[in-house]
C-alpha cells in the first residue's frame, strides 16, 4: 500500500504526523487547517505494524479502522 504523510506542528518544535492511502482526501474527522504535505506515495510494507520515522503505531489497523493513521498523543 502507498500512503500520503502529512505533519502538524506542535509545542516545543515537535510534530504529530497522518497517514492516509494515496490519493485520498484526509477524512473529515482529522481535517485540520495545519496539516501540510511531507511526503508523497510512501511505500508502506504490509508486515510493517509502525512507521517510526512519523512515530505512528499500528498504522495498518488505524487505516482499516479510521482510513487514516497519526501519531498518538503519548508519542508527541
Amino acid at each position: 500500500m502507498r500512503i500520503d504523510i502529512y505533519r502538524r506542528a506542535e509545542q516545543d518544535g515537535v510534530f504529530s504526523y497522518l497517514a492516509v492511502p494515496e490519493g485520498k482526501p484526509i477524512p473529515q474527522e482529522a481535517i485540520n487547517t495545519d496539516w501540510l504535505p511531507e511526503a508523497r506515495a510512501v511505500e508502506l510494507d504490509e508486515g510493517a505494524d509502525a512507521l517510526p520515522d512519523y512515530s505512528i503505531a499500528h498504522t495498518q489497523e488505524q487505516i482499516a479502522a479510521k482510513g487514516y493513521a497519526i501519531t498518538s498523543v503519548n508519542d508527541v
